[in-house]
């Protein structure tokens, strides 16, 4: 009597179905991981944001590495779909077909490497995570330093004139001067001598509340400040936050920082 053809046995055609299902696993699995992997850097930069930190730069490693491990999962689903109809090919040659390759499987399996392929597309393309976010230099983030994104602006005036001029032109543009602080004036009264140094806050709700919405920590600049000092050389200079600094700082997009866009032009009028 001949022996048994251990390839008739059904349980042999589910075990290859069932490993065929486990490359698949494996191939989203790779495909999952390498996509976390390439926005990794994203993932830290808004986390720095939340804790409201400066943004820190993506690691130039992250990108390929992601996307080739999506590629990678990519391989995998399409040498396991075909492995696994050849397999069954196999199984089937002889005088009883033990079965057809599952066609949900397969479809699974190809569905999945379409959509890794355009995954990847995705990652290479350059495209961020989150629509309309404000591309960041790697060297802008990277070591900013004390007085990075102050402009300071020289004035024709003293230091209380150039702030009573700016105080008057935002006055006329019906925005609201929340305080002016005159930090020499204080530390006289404190027996202290400093050169004059006067600090103007003001704002308007509708241009700095989209920014504070966007991120809650951009509260600690805003509302807006004009600073007029004099230096050691008795030079008045006017100074203020550059916009670009604040879009930096806090990861904003140009839509959360347009209603403020234009300070820097107004601060400006008053020195001259």
């Amino acid at each position: 009597m001949a022996p048994e053809d251990d390839s008739r046995d059904p349980r042999v055609y589910l075990a290859a179905e069932r490993t065929f299902l486990a490359w698949i696993r494996t191939g989203l699995a790779l495909m999952g991981f390498g996509f976390v992997v390439a926005r990794f850097g994203l993932f830290l930069r808004e986390l720095a944001v939340a804790e409201g930190g400066s943004p820190v730069a993506a690691s130039g490693f992250s990108l390929p590495l992601g996307t080739a491990l999506v590629l990678f999962g990519v391989v995998v689903n399409i040498f396991a779909a075909v492995g696994h109809v050849r397999f069954v090919r196999i199984l089937n040659q002889g005088g009883q077909a033990v079965g057809q390759p599952s066609k949900l499987a397969l479809v699974v399996a190809l569905v999945l490497a379409a959509a890794g392929v355009a995954m990847a597309a995705y990652l290479t393309s350059g495209s961020t995570a989150n629509a309309g976010l404000t591309t960041i230099k790697k060297e802008e983030l990277v070591g900013m330093k004390s007085g990075d994104g102050i402009v300071s602006k020289p004035s024709k005036y003293s230091v209380p004139e150039t702030l009573d001029r700016l105080e008057a032109t935002l006055r006329a543009k019906g925005i609201t001067i929340f305080a002016r602080v005159d930090h020499s004036g204080e530390a006289e009264k404190a027996g202290l001598k400093m050169p004059a140094t006067q600090l103007l806050i003001f704002g308007n709700p509708k241009g700095g509340t989209p920014a504070m919405l966007a991120a809650p920590t951009s509260a600690i600049d805003l509302p807006l400040k004009a600073l007029a000092w004099q230096d050691g050389d008795g030079k008045v200079w006017l100074s203020y936050n550059d916009v670009e600094y604040l879009k930096r700082r806090f990861g904003l997009t140009d839509y959360a920082v347009k209603g403020i866009a234009g300070a820097g032009a107004l601060i400006e009028q008053a020195a001259y």
